[in-house]
């Protein structure tokens, strides 16, 4: 099934496909459109959607949701996220699962409805307190809004973890062609869910452990769960790196850009080559290593003042030099504009 797609829609098809029967969220721009549709599509499968009176109330309904055996999401945008950031460290806490999606403006503050990718930090390493990791998938198009979502609610189920699609703007309010293959939905055994019935009595969902040492225990425990999670879960994309000296590093929309740029420094004699991560956590630190062994330079290339680069500077540990190139308040860079950063960089390492 064939149709043209937005972005923000696409998620809500995604989600319905993958299981999902609850939705509680609030609105934002650019966001909206994902509770929206959701309001329409959800009960007509059966499912439940509410609009909360706060991003606050949503996260702990997503909470409640999750550990009855729901699959259940919710999404919003930056200010709206940092509202959700104690309820997602809960249901870290309490192993539950359940899929955020966080479709990045540009801040701090209010700031604007533009894309931006600042929201990195905040999603990325935790964002909430305490020991815990979210899983984040970054898509770049239309169809990975919806393919990532059916995935996302495969990792929350198999790991038992919130699981967030970090996207921008872009790609949320962008239209693209889109591709639904049908299939049957099984979703895995809850037998830690809380139903109301006496067998059921027994599983009571809580992320309080009063015990240091009891603590201590569950805080490895899901430590080695995210362990797990960094071996089998990483993904990327590689486009023309076999031979590449000069390596672009880019998710999102920013990716689509730097596959351009990457085109148009080939036409140039240039050998650049797209690292393109997927998962931002776990971050494909092994498969970007594996791919610069034979470069001579990496630019990281970002909507946001220099975030990820980190995670690509501790990947490579100085084997090769790591610069950046960032725009924010909801600019995105052209592809010569990119081009024209990388010739820049060569003629100061000449």
């Amino acid at each position: 099934m064939r149709q043209l797609c937005k972005g923000n829609v696409a998620i809500v098809k995604g989600a319905v496909l993958a299981g999902c029967k609850a939705f509680y969220g609030y609105p934002i721009t650019p966001a909206s459109e994902i509770a929206e549709y959701a309001a329409e599509l959800i009960p007509e499968v059966g499912g439940t959607f509410l609009q909360a009176e706060s991003e606050v109330s949503a996260i702990n309904m997503v909470y409640g949701a999750a550990s009855a055996g729901q699959r259940v999401m919710s999404a919003s945008s930056g200010p709206g996220l940092s509202l959700m950031q104690e309820g997602i460290s809960y249901m870290a806490g309490a192993e539950l699962p359940g899929v955020i999606v966080d479709v990045v403006r540009g801040g701090p503050g209010l700031g604007n409805i533009a894309p931006e990718q600042s929201d990195y930090f905040c999603v990325v390493k935790g964002g909430g307190h305490g020991c815990y990791r979210n899983i984040v998938l970054a898509p770049a198009s239309v169809q990975e809004m919806f393919d990532l979502t059916v995935l996302a609610f495969e990792l929350a189920d198999r790991y038992r973890n919130p699981v967030v699609i970090m996207t921008d703007g872009y790609v949320g309010q962008m239209m693209e062609p889109l591709d639904i293959k049908l299939r049957d939905v099984a979703p895995p055994e809850k037998d830690w869910a809380v139903k109301g019935t006496a067998e059921s009595k027994k599983n009571m969902i809580s992320s309080i452990v009063l015990e240091p040492d009891a603590l201590e225990k569950h805080v490895r425990h899901l430590e080695a769960k995210y362990q797990l999670a960094q071996e089998l879960e990483s993904r990327h994309e590689n486009y023309l790196t076999e031979d590449a000296e000069i390596l672009l590093v880019g998710f999102g929309i920013v990716a689509r850009v730097l596959r351009s740029a990457v085109d148009q420094l080939r036409a140039q004699g240039v050998k650049a080559g797209l690292f393109r991560p997927i998962t931002l956590w776990p971050f494909p630190s092994r498969e970007l290593c594996q791919t610069a062994e034979h470069v001579k330079q990496v630019l990281a290339v970002e909507l946001s003042t220099g975030m990820m680069v980190e995670d690509v500077k501790l990947a490579l540990n100085g084997s090769v030099p790591v610069e950046y190139y960032g725009r924010v308040g909801g600019n995105v860079p052209m592809a010569e504009e990119i081009t024209a950063q990388v010739f820049a960089r060569m003629a100061a390492h000449v």
